[in-house]
């Protein structure tokens, strides 16, 4: 009895990694703080945070340049990266538990590519549009033609990929596979016609930015990343059941369809603004979910959210790199995402066929 009493009960059941997650949770949102204070604090104008802040605490006005460098250009970019990394992570884990895969990325249902040819149509044909319609579109051209091209691949694909009011993710991926050839081949003969000009804005556009943030953006690109966040966490537990297969997750009650529904629009949303307002910045949703399976395991009631937290510091963090390696000049986002993200998939990949054991 005296040892019954002395049993630690109530201790969690091994495997049981909630308590893991919660603290993780805590620790992301304190390194994401920092990340944006570093993000907002580092930059090549030479203007100073800590500065700014004691000015204001001393109840002195900020200089024009200060304004200006702080809220118009640092504060919107700063919010831009954390905006757009949450939505690449978190599209990413959701994509990972529809198909099952950890090395699924948002691209393979074509939302990138649509993304990517409404750009280039934009930004080779955006001249033959009437002056008074590329005028009142002004810089906004890019971003909603590489909106409206993620969208418009979007419900191809779902269209091509649904029967009888079931989707098949399997005939998704095949038709997102073709669809993206088939728009890559035509972008490919958009870009060999494109000038000097538009072949360099292609490039650098290609590369994957957030250095043109601003709050017109951001505003308006915010609302639908912002509405996938939601809205992900409510199919956690369907994503939970379609590891099992979806007969096993039928029989579990869950609505298998409705999460497919849910988890492809809230991606298109996501993954569709922010490659709107920062181009091609690739591997977050592959890097960020692993090494969250890894620390907290593949439950998506903790993945999707601690994703959100990590893929806003990764991106921040990149961003900051991105600044400072070549200041005062700065490298694309995209390039150190590569170097990041380049050797980690390869690890994966080989971890996967047991090449290596770390």
């Amino acid at each position: 009895m005296a040892f019954a009493l002395h049993t630690p009960a109530a201790a969690p059941l091994e495997g049981d990694r909630s308590h893991r997650a919660h603290r993780l949770t805590l620790v992301l949102v304190g390194g994401l703080l920092l990340a944006m204070l570093a993000s907002l604090a580092i930059g090549a104008s030479g203007t100073s945070l800590w500065q700014a802040l004691w000015d204001l605490a001393r109840g002195e006005e900020l200089e024009l340049r200060e304004r200006v460098v702080l809220w118009d250009i640092r504060l919107p970019r700063t919010l831009m990266g954390v905006a757009v990394g949450a939505a690449l992570a978190v599209s990413g884990a959701t994509m990972q538990g529809l198909f099952r895969n950890p090395l699924a990325d948002p691209g393979l249902i074509g939302v990138s590519a649509g993304a990517a040819f409404g750009a280039i149509v934009a930004i080779v044909l955006g001249g033959l549009l009437p002056a008074a319609i590329s005028a009142a579109l002004g810089y906004y051209i890019v971003p909603i033609a590489a909106f409206a091209g993620s969208w418009a691949m979007t419900l191809i694909l779902y269209h091509v990929s649904t029967r009888k009011g079931r989707t098949s993710v399997a005939t998704m991926l095949l038709a997102g596979i073709g669809l993206g050839a088939l728009t890559g081949a035509v972008g490919g003969v958009l870009i060999y016609i494109a000038d000097d000009a538009q072949l360099r804005t292609l490039t650098f556009w290609g590369m994957g930015s957030i250095a043109g943030a601003t709050w017109s953006k951001l505003f308006a690109a915010l609302p639908l990343m912002l509405a996938a966040l939601i809205a992900t966490p409510f199919i956690a537990k369907g994503l939970n059941g379609l590891a099992l297969g979806e007969a096993a997750a039928s029989h579990m009650g869950i609505d298998v369809q409705r999460t497919k529904n849910v988890a492809i629009l809230a991606v298109a949303a996501a993954v569709g603004a922010a490659v709107a307002v920062s181009g091609g910045i690739g591997f977050v949703g592959i890097v960020v979910p692993h090494l969250l399976r890894l620390a907290v395991g593949p439950d998506h009631t903790y993945l999707l959210r601690n994703s959100a937290l990590l893929g806003a510091t990764l991106l921040l963090v990149a961003d900051i790199i991105s600044r400072m390696i070549i200041a005062p000049a700065e490298l694309p986002i995209g390039i150190i995402m590569a170097v990041i993200g380049g050797p980690f998939f390869l690890w994966i990949l080989l971890r996967r066929r047991g090449l290596v054991d770390m």
